[in-house]
């Protein structure tokens, strides 16, 4: 352990000098095992590790998230995963797989958002073992943080990037003060940290009809909400058998958040349908590439990958298109998804978007002068929805 750490340069290149040390002088709570961690990388890092600290202490199962840009692109806990699932994360190839929780974990958050977790920081909430260390040395990745490494997991890891992978030890007993401070414009700001505890109790207060919130749904409003805590506001987190689905990070608006995590938990969804995983790929098109062609697939974005003269970059035959009729069908066949919200829902607008994810449960703090608009919303839907009556912003 050291006392302070010099860093190449802050946000942008101008932003210099840079470093990070402890404000009492003490040493910091992290070693740098392997390569050289940028200011963004230590920003995700401590704010990752705070994510799976906290989701392996509420729900007791190893927990792993993928970050970029200070918000979670997914968070995930050791469950092992369906097939169609595998195929979809790409880690259907995986020996041993089902044996590792927290490879399992890994594989889930790595997967859920591939396109947006390229060139990600991971954070392990347990000793990295070799098979999760395996996934992770074939995809493109900036950094890791963990509690540990087993010998061999951490060789493995080395040989990423050219040797220069970021490789971190956090010390799992540090606490840190219960004051911090930023500063902003040369002036500095001071709060209370926000050590508020998110457990199955904070969802007791079921405020609509139908009040049966089994087990499942409860583990994924809490893995919900603990993505929250950590994730740039305004913010909403769809998630579903374990984990994260789809993050909506930093909008102005309550329902654009909504709406993009809908969007990302759809696409979630739509990845484990059978054209899609049945796209007829050239064997040489690579890993991130296949990630663009299946969003633009699924999405219809910048280029019909299914045109003429566009098919022939990356598939060995002509894939039939998945139509808006397949997509829509295939999507309101889904249930149970659950959905957490950092602030309440102003408008029921909110819950008509839930709804058409599959949306059965929501948590959201309450105190809207619209909340019997949103519950209503809620009950016409037969939805279980709690008031936690706690904001978790996260600037």
């Amino acid at each position: 352990m050291s006392k302070e750490v010099l860093l190449k340069y802050g946000c942008n290149p101008n932003q210099k000098p840079s470093r990070v040390f402890m404000e009492n002088g003490g040493e910091l709570p992290f070693e740098i095992l392997n390569g050289k961690p940028g200011y963004i990388n230590l920003l995700d890092a401590f704010n990752s590790w705070q994510l799976v600290k906290e989701l392996k202490e509420a729900l007791g199962l190893p927990a792993v998230t993928s970050f970029k840009h200070v918000s979670p692109t997914s968070a995930a806990v050791g469950i092992p995963l369906p097939e169609k699932l595998k195929k979809a994360c790409f880690v259907d190839d995986i020996a041993g797989l089902d044996d590792s929780p927290l490879a399992c974990a890994y594989a889930r958050a790595r997967g859920t958002d591939r396109m947006c977790s390229f060139g990600d920081w991971v954070a392990l909430s347990d000793v990295c073992d070799v098979t999760t260390a395996s996934m992770i040395k074939r995809e493109v990745s900036d950094g890791i943080i963990a509690p540990g490494y087993e010998p061999e997991a951490l060789e493995i890891l080395k040989t990423k990037k050219s040797g220069n992978y970021t490789i971190l030890q956090i010390d799992p007993g540090y606490v840190p003060e219960p004051i911090e401070r930023k500063q902003v414009f040369g002036i500095t700001f001071e709060q209370g940290r926000n050590n508020f505890k998110i457990d199955r109790e904070l969802l007791s207060n079921i405020v609509t009809e139908n009040k049966n919130l089994p087990d499942s749904a409860a583990r994924d409003l809490i893995i919900s909400l603990i993505t929250l805590k950590y994730t740039q506001s305004n913010s909403v987190c769809f998630a579903y058998d374990g984990q994260a689905i789809g993050v909506g990070a930093g909008q102005q608006s309550r329902i654009h958040c909504t709406r993009l995590a809908g969007t990302k938990a759809d696409t979630w969804f739509l990845r484990q349908h059978e054209k899609v995983l049945n796209l007829p790929f050239k064997p040489e098109i690579k890993r991130p590439d296949r990630d663009n062609v299946i969003d633009g697939y699924i999405n219809k974005n910048e280029e019909d990958v299914c045109a003429d003269g566009i098919w022939q970059r990356y598939f060995t035959e002509k894939p039939e298109p998945l139509t808006e009729k397949e997509a829509k069908e295939y999507l309101s066949s889904i249930t149970g998804v659950a959905l957490g919200s950092d602030a309440f829902f102003p408008f029921d607008d909110n819950i008509e978007r839930a709804k058409r994810s599959g949306v059965s449960y929501v948590a959201e703090p309450g105190g809207s002068v619209r909340d019997d608009v949103v519950i209503a919303a809620a009950n016409k839907y037969n939805m279980v929805m709690s008031f936690t009556g706690m904001r978790l912003f996260h600037h």
